[in-house]
């Protein structure tokens, strides 16, 4: 064994060692590689430039596939070459070269695949290094048998080993071959539906809530056809399955329920478009804005500012009150009570006034003041106004203009009564008897505690 693998790895390139065979193999060889350094930066720059302007997701990942374009465009030009050199000379160093040219670029075609896949957010997870870990080890396992020519050998004694998984007959090969497969459709499913999501998500005329719809039904598609066909290249018959669907169907029924009830409320909120992202609803008491439709529930954040999750199921039995036809708008009103003996018309206009320049308030329905009753300490007024993005809060709204309030009525002589009250003493003589008021002036005026 020792000797083959000595006279595959060297006899041939050392029998051209010494010859002008070898100059001329080396000579193309360096001309091929710096011919495929110049494309793949060719390559490399123009796709820069693409992603700079168009594909901003790409970024990551980028560095990957940069650097498989001159290993993969270098075995394409060796192998180029080797065939049409081969009839004329020996071509040892060129078949010696291929092989780690192509095992390379694959390892770094294998990474922006991973990359697209388990960091599309741009961010590097622990999953991805594994990944990585394991395509370089078979890479570059292979990479060696095949220079040192016994992969034929390995496979044939990965093929003889043979054992049995419950009624199927399976052998070492087999097994290895399936999990590959299986591996290589999931990856290239989930970086379908990775890419398909991010086009998707670009497009302007469609709807958002459709968007999120497609995006999720086409990831679910990608994954299931790769299950498939994964099944089918393993050797596993598939329409063992439908006992697995009915089983699942059963557990559904019962003890995922509710699960299933809020995924499917979720589909339908999407798909009918009741709610969308940025809707103010008021729901069982909670009154806030949409920031996020999940599959299983809603986020709504409260004019607090606190964010709560209500299961989509909620959202489809329960009454929802969409406030979204006014946009983020509120309305809010102001209870201000004036003297019998002040002008009621002067200080509706002053109420009006108050409200003009406070920032978010729109005049579009105008603030407008009303006159709501009689009260036993003087008139009942109110003024009614909008509020643009309600949901951020209205107090500091209120508290600009009861300011304005306070202000324009001190300057026009407009008062705010005081709450009077009447005191009888009953039994306690003629002067007892007689009735005493306690208002608030005289409450105020100096001396009036003794």
């Amino acid at each position: 064994m020792q000797n083959r693998i000595f006279s595959h790895l060297f006899g041939d390139v050392g029998h051209d060692f010494g010859q002008p065979v070898m100059l001329w193999q080396v000579g193309l060889l360096l001309g091929t590689l710096l011919l495929a350094w110049g494309l793949a930066w060719l390559l490399r720059r123009t796709l820069d430039l693409r992603r700079q302007t168009r594909y901003q997701a790409l970024r990551f990942g980028a560095e990957s596939l940069n650097r498989a374009f001159f290993p993969l465009i270098g075995a394409a030009l060796v192998w180029l070459a080797q065939a049409v050199a081969s009839p004329f000379m020996h071509t040892a160093l060129l078949d010696l070269a291929l092989v780690p040219l192509f095992g390379i670029g694959l390892i770094y075609v294998m990474f922006f695949f991973a990359r697209r896949v388990f960091g599309s957010d741009g961010e590097a997870h622990t999953l991805l290094f594994f990944v990585e870990k394991v395509v370089s080890l078979i890479v570059w396992v292979g990479m060696v048998l095949t220079v040192m020519g016994i992969q034929d050998d390995v496979l044939d004694w990965m093929a003889s080993v043979r054992f049995r998984v419950a009624n199927a007959h399976m052998t070492l090969l087999s097994l290895s071959t399936g999990l590959l497969w299986v591996c290589v459709t999931m990856v290239v499913a989930m970086w379908l539906g990775s890419a398909f999501e991010e086009r998707l998500m670009r497009a302007r005329t469609l709807d958002a809530n459709l968007k999120v719809v497609v995006a999720r039904v086409g990831r679910a598609s990608f994954m299931l056809a790769a299950v498939l066909i994964s099944l089918s290249l393993v050797g596993i018959d598939i329409t063992v399955l439908g006992v697995f669907g009915g089983a699942l169907g059963v557990g559904l029924g019962f003890g995922l329920q509710k699960i299933a009830s809020n995924y499917v409320s979720g589909f339908i909120i999407l798909i009918d478009r009741s709610l969308r992202i940025g809707d103010t609803i008021n729901t069982g008491g909670l009154q806030g804005m949409v920031t996020q439709i999940r599959t299983r529930y809603t986020v709504v954040r409260g004019l607090d500012g606190i964010e709560t999750l209500i299961p989509n199921e909620k959202l489809i039995t329960d009454v929802v009150q969409n406030q979204s036809s006014y946009l983020t708008r509120g309305y809010a009103k102001i209870a201000v009570q004036v003297a019998y003996t002040s002008d009621v018309d002067e200080a509706m206009a002053l109420l009006a006034e108050a409200a003009h320049g406070v920032d978010r308030v729109l005049l579009d329905p105008a603030p407008t003041p009303y006159l709501v009753g009689f009260g036993p300490d003087g008139i009942n007024l109110e003024l009614g106004f909008w509020i643009e993005d309600a949901a951020t809060g209205t107090s500091s709204v209120r508290s600009a203009i009861n300011r304005n309030i306070w202000r324009l009525f001190g300057e026009h002589g407009i008062s705010i009564p005081y709450a009077q009250r009447e005191l009888r003493i009953v039994g306690a003589g003629d002067i007892l008897s007689r009735p005493v008021n306690l208002t608030g002036d005289a409450a105020n005026e100096p001396g009036s505690a003794a």
